[in-house]
């Protein structure tokens, strides 16, 4: 397959995919959770590729991406939040199902499911995308500061729940 030149000093749009493709659905899925991240990851390249053309050489593209996906990630919470609750009897959760993304719950899932809101996204946006805390300040909105507390409050809880959920029972007597 031949490579396309560049557009406007950038790499083409296929190459950015596949760079940070892996990031931004670790950050979707650490924000909206397993079950709407891959909208949420869809929906993040699609404007992006949209934007793309226009989007000023050079540029932190992951950071660019990140800001995306946040946007698009809270775009699904506020979707999620809006959408009707059923009240009429909820059949059990299927027991043994074959879906890869029950593997990835767990102790860590849940104790960053725990986190504020804005924790969780410090936490994921400094921790699995590896963006500094002076970009996370500009995505979120805040000050540096502010985020590197919410990113310390947050690793803090981080701990604490694991340890506890982690540590084994005490024998009884």
């Amino acid at each position: 397959m031949t490579r396309r030149p560049p557009v406007n000093g950038l790499l083409p749009f296929d190459r950015i995919v596949d760079e940070h493709g892996p990031t931004v659905l670790r950050v979707c899925r650490s924000i909206v959770g397993p079950d709407d991240a891959d909208d949420a990851w869809s929906d993040t390249f699609l404007a992006a590729l949209r934007a793309y053309p226009d989007l000023a050489h050079p540029a932190d593209v992951r950071a660019w991406l990140i800001t995306i996906a946040h946007r698009r990630s809270i775009d699904i919470l506020r979707r999620r939040a809006r959408s009707p609750v059923p009240h009429a009897d909820v059949p059990e959760p299927a027991t043994g199902t074959d879906d890869p993304r029950d593997e990835e719950r767990g102790p860590a899932w849940d104790a960053l499911a725990s986190l504020s809101e804005r924790q969780r996204q410090i936490v994921v946006y400094h921790h699995v995308a590896g963006l500094p805390y002076r970009e996370i300040a500009v995505i979120v909105g805040g000050s540096e500061a502010a985020a590197r507390r919410a990113g310390a409050d947050g690793i803090a809880a981080l701990r604490r729940i694991l340890t506890d959920a982690l540590q084994p029972p005490e024998p009884s007597q």
